[in-house]
């Protein structure tokens, strides 16, 4: 049955013909439907779990600190295993790379499904994170090398709209599961869906050529110790209290010095683990700085809102995902105008555009108080998501532009590495400062709780109440934790609109490429 796709050993131009992709197919459009199937299954995982951490936490015995490794064993080893894809891919081919990816994505899902015990758990998810590091970047390059260069654009709005909607969809899917089933199925549901996909790419996924390509075993780790520890440092910095605990300090020297070590590394050795071409291409350079402002500023509303609606305003985890879910038909809409646009204009003005949309949004969100409905949450969600898909998709087909087409895989790696990195970062970023402002907040508005500001009560007798004085110092309390919650989350909305606005200018240093951004010539 293998034989039905292209063989491996066929030779893939580096710079395709115009009209014609990089590698021909059969059947683009199932194909498509496999490869964005097995990419959004992927995607969804990285946020449908969250909701069954607390059924999970019981069902396994494990601690409220503990749980979270669940989380974390995923997003380390997904990081460490990143920048491996480009050299798997051309050591096994990329048609293998993909086919074991997703097979194995399955089979590890399944075992977390299974799983008796919080260490069964970490590890079938570490297996899980492995094999899902590989699936994004072969993804993003299948879509670009089976779509001719004047259909890059719309290809890559396809790939970029399950990007941004899976971690929008994945809290809905999985609420709705761990309610209406239990946790176990937030894994089991990516079999069927995973073996579709398996199916799909068995029969008609073509591969790239191999090539003979040595392994930089020390690059790989300097790159891996670097950012484990630092994807370590931000998840577990707010559980330790950061810079206080001597674990984070150690983390956060660990992540630094072997960083420094890797790019010396890739700067001086003779095979590093990725050519130096790569950074030599400014869009590319570009585009991997913008995946961190990007994932900073996508994520970071994502990770806020949920906790926001359900503690502040009492919503249950369907009705927070369903509010949320107008964020994604904004992006739907505007990753479609994008790819039109991009036959027409210059990329980096719908860039531009795209990010002040975004600001805007968040100057919005910035408005938002405890009286209100949940219109201002529906409304200013979608603006989100029409500034999001104006920069998400644009910003990935530039990064590409310029760059060799036999380079896509490890740019893709590195694109995907970096807006995890940022993803993180911003998630962490963002948590600090809420937890840091609450208590500010709380100390500044409970200073004001007097005699003049509350004339209802009598505060210098409330302790006649009796057993009831107690109660009444509660409720007081509880409503000042309240609208210092509201005041913290205001203050990141704020804060993430400057960085909005802060990157606009910072466009303009991606270059244009001759013609337009999808007659990828260069590849």
């Amino acid at each position: 049955m293998a034989s039905r796709a292209a063989p491996a050993s066929a030779a893939a131009p580096a710079v395709p013909q115009p009209g014609q992709p990089l590698l021909p197919v059969k059947h683009r459009g199932i194909l498509t439907i496999g490869v964005m199937g097995a990419m959004i299954m992927q995607i969804l995982d990285t946020t449908i779990a969250n909701v069954a951490l607390p059924h999970m936490q019981t069902s396994l015995g494990a601690t409220a600190d503990t749980i979270t490794w669940v989380l974390t064993s995923y997003i380390v080893a997904t990081a460490i295993a990143l920048p491996a894809t480009g050299w798997l891919s051309d050591r096994i081919g990329s048609r293998n790379l993909f086919l074991i990816a997703v097979g194995g994505f399955i089979l590890a899902s399944m075992a977390c499904g299974t799983a008796v015990s919080l260490e069964e758990m970490v590890i079938f998810r570490v297996f899980q994170g492995i094999f899902a590091a590989f699936i994004n970047p072969l993804s993003q390059t299948s879509m670009l090398d089976i779509n001719p260069p004047e259909r890059s654009a719309q290809a890559m709005s396809v790939w970029g709209m399950g990007v941004m909607v899976g971690p929008i969809m994945g809290p809905v899917i999985g609420g709705w599961l761990t309610e209406s089933y239990n946790w176990r199925w937030v894994f089991y549901v990516n079999v069927p869906v995973g073996a579709l996909t398996f199916a799909i790419l068995w029969f008609l996924l073509p591969s790239r050529p191999r090539a003979k390509r040595s392994f930089d075993g020390f690059g790989f780790l300097l790159i891996g110790v670097a950012v484990a520890s630092f994807q370590l440092m931000l998840d577990r910095g707010q559980n330790k209290d950061w810079f206080a605990s001597w674990e984070i300090v150690i983390e956060g020297l660990i992540a630094f010095a072997f960083a420094w070590m890797a790019i010396v590394h890739l700067a001086t050795a003779k095979k590093p683990l990725f050519d130096r071409h790569l950074f030599g291409n400014r869009n590319l350079v570009s585009g991997m700085f913008f995946m961190v402002v990007i994932g900073i500023s996508t994520m970071a509303p994502m990770a806020l809102l949920p906790p926001m609606l359900q503690q502040l305003f009492g919503y249950p985890v369907i009705d927070t995902g369903l509010m949320m879910a107008p964020r994604g038909v904004g992006v739907l809409i505007t990753m479609w105008l994008a790819g039109w646009l991009m036959v027409r204009v210059d990329t980096r003005p719908v860039i531009m555009i795209g990010l002040v949309i975004f600001a805007v949004s968040l100057r919005w969100m910035a408005a938002y108080s405890l009286q209100m409905d949940y219109w201002p949450v529906i409304t200013a969600g979608f603006v989100q998501g029409l500034g999001m898909g104006l920069v998400f998709m644009p910003m990935n087909a530039l990064a590409f532009a310029t760059l060799d087409g036999r380079y896509r895989t490890d740019g893709a790696s590195l694109l995907n590495l970096t807006r995890s990195i940022g993803q993180s970062a911003g998630i962490s970023m963002v948590t600090v400062l809420l937890a840091r402002n609450i208590q500010v907040s709380h100390a500044d508005l409970a200073q004001h709780v007097t005699q003049d500001r509350v004339p209802a009560i009598n505060l210098s007798s409330i302790d006649q109440l009796g057993m009831y004085a107690d109660s009444v110092f509660s409720y007081a309390d509880a409503m000042v934790n309240q609208q210092a919650a509201m005041i913290a989350y205001i203050d990141d909305f704020y804060m993430m609109s400057w960085i909005a606005l802060a990157a606009v200018p910072l466009v303009l240093v991606l270059k244009k490429p001759k013609g337009k951004v999808e007659v990828v010539h260069s590849e």
